[in-house]
């Protein structure tokens, strides 16, 4: 799978362009019915919102988490969902829109030698993957300390050189407008504990949707294990802090799944977006904040939420959608206007350290871009203006 994902801040869209190994899928054009008119969406509604039917099993008990979203990341509906636009901290989660925001600008292979100012100001306590004052980074080093360590030292570099902390805290809040989430407000880049910084399940969930889109973005995202440079030249073996993604710390990786991003902090507890593929479907579960105290609370929480939402995807009546009807009448206006299927194979466990700027096995991933563009044989635009607190992982202490 290939897509390219471009920004225009001018449009107030993103051009996806389907390069290779992505099937194409009509959206429907408004968001499905949801009652009398004087009920509010039940998207906006508290508590837990779900299209009960005969043949539809309950979801699944003892789920804890104070918000959570299962939607279909083909199509964005919302196939269940608990207060999914209740403002909460996000943590690392955050990452995702960083990512979605910044990754496009820097080629992989781009080289950065670390300035003192570029690590000033990383909070105390946070996560890092062990970026070094004066050493040379790859672009692709730093994102993989973003996505598998969770690394607020390979955050701020990155930020730095994308013009600065408060800079990338703006643009980002830019970004989540223009994708229609409307929950979140940006303070520190990294996720990182600050005053009125708070996301949602659905927020966050549109994030990830719109990162799946970008072929670096699922590249870094489901990557277990990789190798990250040390400052004697040498390499050192990282793995991802997901646990579902990793199969560790006493959780089994999860059949099909590609990511997203984990998070916790003491204010947010345990947050996780996870992505997974099974049977042609693609599904995105946020979990935020589970409250029952359980080892590995988020993880579980999610993997049941996950297997309800395969079990029911093509049965259960969708209660709303990460789409709106304004987007759907903007893609009436837009010659060749629609959609593609944002799915990802499963990324191997590995990156090996080749020298090259992935340090991967390129077969995966190649697929010959110029001749994928003539056999899609279109450019589609994907207009998004989108409606828009445990366990924590071993190096995501702090955003």
């Amino acid at each position: 799978m290939a897509i390219d994902v471009r920004f225009s801040k001018k449009a107030g869209a993103v051009a996806a362009i389907a390069v290779a190994g992505v099937s194409l899928t009509s959206i429907p054009t408004a968001v499905h019915a949801e009652g009398p008119a004087n009920r509010p969406p039940a998207l906006d509604r508290r508590g837990v919102q779900v299209a009960a039917a005969p043949g539809i099993p309950k979801l699944p008990a003892g789920l804890s988490a104070l918000s959570w979203t299962v939607a279909d990341a083909d199509s964005g509906d919302v196939l269940a969902a608990k207060d999914p636009h209740r403002e909460l901290a996000p943590a690392s989660t955050l990452k995702t829109l960083f990512a979605v925001t910044v990754l496009p600008k820097f080629p992989a292979g781009a080289v950065r030698q670390v300035s003192a100012e570029d690590l000033d100001g990383i909070g105390a306590g946070s996560s890092l993957v062990g970026v070094e004052e004066g050493e040379h980074y790859q672009v692709a080093d730093l994102w993989r300390g973003v996505f598998l360590r969770s690394g607020n030292d390979a955050v701020h570099v990155l930020a730095s050189m994308n013009g600065g902390w408060e800079a990338t805290a703006q643009e980002m809040q830019e970004t989540a407008r223009e994708l229609g989430a409307r929950d979140t407000t940006v303070k520190s880049p990294d996720g990182y504990d600050a005053p009125g910084q708070v996301s949602s399940a659905y927020d966050l969930t549109v994030f990830a949707r719109a990162g799946l889109a970008n072929e670096d973005f699922v590249r870094y995202c489901s990557t277990a294990r990789a190798e990250f440079p040390t400052a004697d030249g040498e390499y050192t073996e990282i793995e991802n802090t997901n646990r579902l993604l990793a199969g560790s710390h006493g959780m089994e990786r999860y059949p099909g799944i590609i990511g997203v991003k984990n998070g916790y902090t003491t204010n947010a507890g345990n947050t996780l977006i996870a992505a997974a593929q099974r049977d042609g479907h693609t599904l995105l579960v946020t979990v935020m904040n589970p409250q029952s105290g359980e080892n590995n609370g988020v993880y579980k929480e999610a993997r049941a939420l996950l297997d309800w939402g395969f079990n029911n995807v093509e049965k259960v009546q969708p209660i709303g959608s990460l789409r709106t009807a304004r987007d759907a009448a903007d893609e009436d206006d837009d010659a060749g206007g629609g959609d593609f299927r944002p799915v990802a194979a499963p990324a191997p466990d590995t990156e090996a350290g080749d020298g090259s700027p992935w340090r991967s096995s390129v077969a995966l991933w190649s697929g010959g871009i110029g001749a994928a563009v003539l056999a899609a044989g279109a450019a589609l635009t994907w207009r998004l203006r989108l409606r828009g607190r445990g366990t924590p992982g071993e190096a995501d202490r702090k955003g």
